[in-house]
């Protein structure tokens, strides 16, 4: 099907453009996923050391991986929503017949990532909500150790 561009929705220059923008917001959210994955286990590590010499202060350390990992879990989706913003917009322009032949096989992000990264730290539910949680293992395990 052509659109008004003369582009073909089913060219396989057209589709593997949009595996190749599938793939850059998958490899983001397996990003996102790994960040919470090793926050996890580092943190774990940190406690059993903990439980194991039973000095309360070292539970604190458990919150620098925190803080990084929660970053970089912010930073991570905030790029995942740009490559997101930007493969709608080009199956938009295709549909509507404006997409160009010039526009394929390039990966374009859409927005500001600094801005992007403190709407996910402050407002994404699938950040904020799970750093929460282990600062507070971690500052209980510290209080019930303390």
């Amino acid at each position: 099907m052509r659109g008004q561009s003369g582009l073909d929705h089913d060219a396989s220059g057209v589709q593997k453009h949009l595996e190749i923008n599938q793939n850059v917001i998958m490899r983001m959210g397996e990003n996102s996923r790994s960040c919470k994955v090793w926050c996890v286990t580092l943190v774990s590590a940190v406690l059993v050391l903990v439980a194991q010499t039973g000095e309360a202060n070292n539970a604190l350390i458990a919150l620098g991986p925190t803080v990084l990992f929660y970053v970089l879990d912010a930073y991570f989706l905030s790029l995942q929503r740009g490559f997101r913003r930007s493969f709608d917009d080009f199956v938009r322009r295709l549909h509507e017949g404006r997409a160009s032949s010039y526009e394929l096989f390039t990966v374009d992000f859409i927005g500001s990532i600094p801005q992007g990264t403190l709407w996910a730290m402050f407002m994404s539910f699938t950040v904020w909500p799970f750093y929460l949680v282990v600062v507070a293992t971690v500052l209980l395990a510290w209080w019930l150790i303390f």
